[in-house]
This record gives structure tokens, C-alpha cells and sequence, in this order.
């Protein structure tokens, strides 16, 4: 986006102006405008070019672009993307690999990112959708502390695709996973401290034979 246009750049006759506390001045000359903001020390910023007349304002345009930049930066720092995992599942799976595989799928859900499942059909399975149907549904019930099916189970060729969406945000996830760290940093300091003195404890027992 381009900067508004300021001062000697505003060519236009006249400006409606907005003083530094945001109080209407009025339809004034851009001359006048402009002597305004050369004895308060200000910019005239043009803020409104497209009004009628264009908006112009008191201002300290150095401080408003890094206070700008600041806001823009911090927007960017708090920006969370939500990634999709996926996961795959065969209808006729074994318990143990069916454990392992939804031990996955709450990882992801508890660090804030979304699953596809996506059950693989072979052969004659194609034939029992009826399998992944349930398979998934029950992948729904076991993890539904952790997270929601936001897209319910449809078929995709020789595939069946379902996705799950986790109940937390992204954002409370890693501020979780911070203050988790921060408590294990915490705990670890804490146990280094006394491991000493449990040394010296030991070290000055008298020997039983």
C-alpha cells in the first residue's frame, strides 16, 4: 500500500481537517492547513483522499509509521497457521497399529492442528464402505476430548476422507506448551539445587559393614 500523501504533496484547494486529538476543525484552505501544522510542529497527512473534500489530519507522521510498523509486527508475531496433518488408516486395521495411529492423531489435536483421516480401500474392500465408515466414527468417539469432526466421512474414489478439528486454538496449544516448558525449567532448577545436598548427606553417612 502506498503512503497517504503529507504537506506540500497534498495539491488539492482545500482539506476538511482533523486536529491531533481527533477534533474537527473544519473545510479549510490547504494553505491554512498547512501554516496550522508547521506552528504545532505536525505533519498534514491526508487521510481520506477520496472524500469530498479529501480528509487531512494534525500529526506526527514519523511516530504514526513506527507506530504502525510496531502493530503490524506484533500482528505478524501473533499469527498462528493451522497446519492439516493426515493420517492413514486401512479398514481391517490391527488394534495395536490402530493404538499407535490414534496416539497421532491427538498429538496433533493437542498441539492445534487439524487432521485428515483418510481410510485406503483394496481390492474387495472397495466393496464395504461400510468398515471405514464405522472405523472412522469410532476414531471420532475415542478422541472427542481433543478435538471435533469438522468434515463428516465421504468417499473419494478408492478412499474415504475425514477431518477432525482441534477444540483448542493453535494459539492456546503453544501458550500451553510454553508454560509447560517454563514448569519443567522450573522443577529442573529446583531439583539441581537440592541434588547437592543430598550428596553430602550420602557422603558423610558412616559405612555399615
Amino acid at each position: 500500500m502506498s503512503e497517504p500523501r503529507i504537506n506540500e504533496r497534498i495539491r488539492v484547494p482545500e482539506v476538511r481537517l482533523v486536529g491531533p486529538n481527533g477534533e474537527q476543525v473544519g473545510i479549510v484552505r490547504v494553505e491554512d492547513a498547512l501554516r496550522l501544522a508547521e506552528e504545532a510542529n505536525l505533519d498534514l497527512v491526508e487521510v481520506a483522499p477520496m472524500a469530498k473534500p479529501p480528509v487531512a489530519k494534525l500529526m506526527d507522521f514519523g511516530k504514526f509509521k513506527y507506530e504502525a510498523a510496531m502493530k503490524a509486527r506484533e500482528a505478524r508475531k501473533n499469527q498462528v497457521n493451522t497446519v492439516i496433518k493426515e493420517i492413514k488408516l486401512r479398514p481391517k486395521i490391527d488394534p495395536h497399529d490402530y493404538g499407535t495411529k490414534k496416539g497421532h492423531v491427538e498429538r496433533f489435536l493437542k498441539a492445534g492442528d487439524k487432521v485428515k483421516v483418510t481410510i485406503m480401500f483394496r481390492g474387495r474392500e472397495q466393496s464395504r464402505p461400510e468398515l471405514g465408515r464405522r472405523l472412522l466414527e469410532r476414531l471420532a468417539d475415542d478422541i472427542a476430548e481433543l478435538g471435533y469432526v469438522e468434515s463428516a466421512p465421504k468417499q473419494d474414489g478408492r478412499n474415504m476422507i475425514m477431518v477432525i478439528g482441534p477444540t483448542k486454538k493453535k494459539a492456546e496449544a503453544k501458550a500451553e506448551q510454553r508454560r509447560a516448558r517454563d514448569r519443567s525449567s522450573v522443577e529442573g532448577a529446583q531439583d539441581a539445587t537440592e541434588a547437592p545436598a543430598d550428596a553430602v548427606e550420602e557422603s558423610t553417612a558412616p559405612a555399615v559393614e
